[in-house]
């Protein structure tokens, strides 16, 4: 090939490249589509791999923005950086390099990379990072980091987010070919018991838990949202419980948090029928807290755990100890004597005297 025809190509693959990256941003401002849904649609529709949002990522979007510049001048208004691409790159959010971009992106603390899962730590919050791609399935050796990492942290952190270190899935449930070598009265008994045992660990500790879902919860990835405190959805994800369709049924909670989150007759029709149900509709019957766009999950998420990570740590454990008793005097008794707890802690004196002093409070823990 020629010099000349080395440079054609050149500029062709610059401005297909550039370009693709535009048009991708606009149908995210425009609504037709979420950045996972664009980059997947373009890896499967037009065999472009990777998508064209993952590839700016991986270029940096400041690189990317100052191309398009350079491009608008050179070869018109086509070619104009997208109002989303801007927001990001001002927002310090360059991509990979940064841990977020489009996507985020792992940025493990040393020595917290597990073969399943990783540990990043940003100040008093964590993420845990489910890393089994594409899947991310709850198999054997999953529950047994997430385990743990839960008694690592447990208490230390005061607020954890699970998020998926890929756009594909948050968890499609559990490890169908493991379970099948598994003896279930043995175990398989065994694997469900200590993932009951760490998700009611998850439900009365003092360290909030937020689930980030981007995209497919389905089984035990349901279940283990559903034993986090609050669940962040994007637009894109789905959650469900599948079991029925295999004839079996939930194993890590599902038939006992689903009624109590959605109540008995929305939960009994998913247990049952095993169709999965959107973000929004989840959101509708109380499975999710909060939808937001794709690529605003990430950041979204961070942001719930700021905030839950700034209030009194006593109080709330014993909150969430206390909360959703089966039986309401049981229940009471059990405010009352989570109330005295914290009422005599030395957060709470800080508390009303801040409030007193109208300024923010510190909260220790003790």
């Amino acid at each position: 090939m020629s010099t000349a025809d080395q440079t054609v190509t050149g500029t062709l693959v610059e401005r297909f490249g550039l370009k693709a990256v535009v048009e991708a941003c606009l149908v995210v401002e425009e609504g037709v589509a979420g950045t996972k849904d664009v980059d997947i649609g373009m890896m499967a529709g037009a065999g472009i791999v990777p998508g064209p949002l993952s590839r700016a990522d991986e270029q940096g979007l400041d690189s990317v923005l100052e191309a398009l510049e350079r491009a608008r001048s050179e070869w018109g208004e086509a070619f104009e950086p997208p109002v989303l691409l801007r927001r990001l790159v001002s927002q310090g959010r360059l991509g990979k390099k940064t841990g977020q971009g489009f996507f985020p992106y792992p940025q493990p603390d040393e020595g917290q990379s597990r073969e399943t899962v990783l540990l990043e730590t940003r100040g008093d919050i964590g993420i845990a990072w489910l890393n089994r791609p594409p899947a991310n399935p709850l198999s054997p050796a999953l529950m047994k980091e997430l385990d743990g990492l839960w008694q690592q942290i447990d208490g230390k952190l005061r607020a954890l987010v699970f998020a998926s270190s890929n756009i594909f899935t948050f968890s499609a449930g559990a490890d169908i070919k493991e379970f099948t070598k598994m003896d279930p009265q043995k175990e398989g008994r065994d694997l469900l018991e200590s993932g009951h045992a760490l998700m009611r660990a998850m439900e009365r500790s003092p360290t909030v838990t937020i689930a980030s879902v981007n995209s497919l919860a389905f089984g035990g990835g349901c279940e283990l949202s559903m034993a986090c405190d609050f669940r962040v959805a994007a637009e894109s994800a789905t959650f469900g419980q599948p079991e029925i369709n295999l004839g079996i049924i939930p194993g890590f909670g599902g038939t006992q948090r689903l009624p109590r989150l959605v109540g008995e007759a929305k939960a009994l029709e998913m247990n049952l029928v095993g169709d999965p149900i959107g973000a929004y509709e989840a959101l509708r019957h109380g499975l999710v807290n909060q939808v937001v766009p794709d690529h605003e999950l990430f950041d979204s998420s961070l942001a719930w755990a700021r905030k839950l990570a700034e209030k009194a740590p006593i109080a709330t454990g014993q909150i969430k100890t206390v909360s959703n008793q089966g039986d309401l005097d049981a229940g009471l008794a059990q405010e009352a004597n989570g109330f005295a707890a914290a009422f005599g802690s030395e957060d709470a004196k800080e508390g009303i005297s801040a409030f007193l002093g109208k300024r923010q409070p510190r909260f220790t823990g003790k």
